[in-house]
């Protein structure tokens, strides 16, 4: 696979922008909005976007994205030591690790969903409908935890990540026949979400 040379350098400068803004906003933003800096989904959604905008091929998406999304949690962390004094030495603790290894399989699968987005057919659908389906897989996992005393309000996270994942349906997709479609997929995809945010603890 040859790579473009410009491939790489532009995934590890929005990896860095992505861990560094993600940081800031969950910062300096108010309740309810600054918790989708917390979101996995969100930076899924990202490794989308680039395979979506990079306009080239499915392979080279991926291996983008996952760049991009790997990159990323450095940056965090480091974004939190220079604003908040964190320990440095976070950035390469065993869970960072794990997070770069979840942005490896997150990056690879959603990087080849954006290019698939710009294709038709069922590949068209399904990877139009990867992105809502994550943010509605999420919006399921904060779902579960109403009325959970240990969770601030968590309707607000549902209502948030189930509107985002609208959101990317309409401005990926032109007709009202084809985002019924591409919904209905997501929806089904969602249910495959929820079980490995179940699986992986994040439900």
């Amino acid at each position: 696979m040859q790579v473009d040379r410009r491939l790489i350098p532009a995934a590890v400068v929005c990896g860095i922008a992505l861990g560094f803004l993600d940081f800031v906003w969950i910062k300096f933003l108010p309740y309810p909005f600054a918790d989708l800096g917390n979101s996995s989904a969100v930076w899924a959604v990202a490794a989308f976007a680039f395979g979506y905008r990079v306009r080239s091929g499915q392979a080279r998406a991926a291996l983008g994205a996952a760049v991009l999304l790997v990159v990323a949690v450095p940056s965090y962390y480091l974004a939190a030591a220079l604003i908040q004094h964190d320990a440095v030495a976070v950035l390469w603790a065993p869970s960072s690790l794990l997070w770069m290894f979840f942005g490896i399989i997150a990056g690879a699968l959603f990087g080849a969903a954006g290019v698939w987005a710009r294709m038709s057919g069922w590949r068209q659908r399904v990877g139009v409908a990867l992105p809502s389906a994550v943010l509605f897989a999420e919006a399921a996992v904060q779902a579960r935890r109403i009325g959970d005393p240990n969770y601030d309000n968590p309707l607000w996270l549902v209502v948030l990540r189930a509107a985002l994942g609208l959101l990317v349906i309409l401005l990926t997709v032109r007709s009202t026949r084809q985002r019924a479609i591409v919904l209905g997929v997501a929806l089904l995809l969602a249910v495959v979400g929820f079980a490995a945010f179940s699986v992986a603890g994040f439900g």
